[in-house]
């Protein structure tokens, strides 16, 4: 079986405050977008889980040089594994094309991916929120990317529903994001250190204005809606974040903000040829690929 990993970026990310088991509590709109990773993935004999990470040439992956055991992919067929008492093996090939530690959750797709992907090939036969729930224990990013489509992430990532109105509702309008990543590490700790938590639990403006916009809103009115709580710390830690953002803003993004904790900047462009005019100024910077956003798969 052949499949698509779809990076992710986040349209709205809040941080409500700390859990009790020291992870932050997050409300964020997700969004899966045509950027992915490749992944050939078949059933084996006996009960070893085999994973190869090859390169496209666009992005490194040395950082993938550790044990299979270190990658979320792995981690993802052995957790299906161990929830259902299945006793089989699984040869796992990635092409990665999203960078590594970006904010685009590159892993957590290749795990999501895995999950749905094993879920017919071992016959395991589980909902999509059965697997979210054995996602999140791989990862926090892992259930929104199994479920697909856009949806609202609460609590560390472990509440995903869909967004907006549910899973039928009406198409979206395609909506095309420009992607920057300066090719720095953004530590994702230090920048929920520096993060102030000042927002209330209750609020809903952010999302609600994200809503308005979303289905119905021109290109200007959903770049204003994109939020993001942690932005203003990575610009402070690492300058070349908000470089990136710069490039984009002045390539003719109608707006840009960080996805995730970082180190990707995402924009957002009327439509396919603007993107593509303001993605040929960028590149000449740095990492930056033009994508849309994705239905439910």
């Amino acid at each position: 079986m052949k499949i698509q990993a779809y990076a992710k970026i986040n349209l709205t990310l809040e941080v409500l405050g700390m859990r009790p088991d020291g992870y932050h509590d997050l409300r964020s709109v997700v969004q899966p977008v045509t950027l992915a990773d490749e992944i050939d993935i078949e059933p084996t004999d006996g009960e070893t889980i085999r994973v190869e990470t090859i390169s496209d040439g666009s992005v490194p992956i040395e950082a993938l040089s550790g044990p299979a055991e270190n990658n979320l992919a792995w981690k993802a067929a052995d957790a299906l594994r161990k929830a259902t008492g299945v006793r089989k093996g699984a040869a796992i090939r990635i092409l990665k094309k999203i960078p590594l530690g970006g904010g685009l959750g590159g892993g957590s797709a290749d795990a999501a991916a895995t999950l749905n992907a094993l879920n017919g090939l071992w016959g395991t036969g589980l909902a999509k929120e059965e697997l979210a729930e054995i996602g999140a224990t791989v990862g926090s990013d892992v259930p929104a990317l199994v479920i697909g489509g856009t949806v609202l992430m609460e609590g560390r990532g472990e509440r995903v529903s869909r967004w907006p109105g549910g899973a039928g509702g009406p198409p979206a309008p395609k909506r095309h994001f420009l992607l920057a990543n300066p090719g720095v590490h953004s530590s994702t700790p230090a920048v929920f250190r520096a993060c102030p938590i000042s927002r209330l639990t209750g609020d809903k403006e952010i999302l609600d204005n994200m809503r308005l916009a979303f289905s119905g809103g021109g290109a200007e009115a959903f770049a204003a809606a994109m939020q993001n709580d942690l932005a203003d710390a990575a610009y402070a830690l690492y300058p070349q974040i908000a470089e990136a953002r710069r490039a984009l803003l002045e390539a003719g993004a109608l707006n840009a903000t960080l996805t995730g904790s970082g180190a990707t900047v995402a924009g957002v462009v009327r439509d396919a040829s603007h993107g593509e005019e303001a993605r040929r100024k960028v590149s000449r910077l740095m990492w930056c690929a033009l994508a849309e956003n994705c239905p439910v798969v």
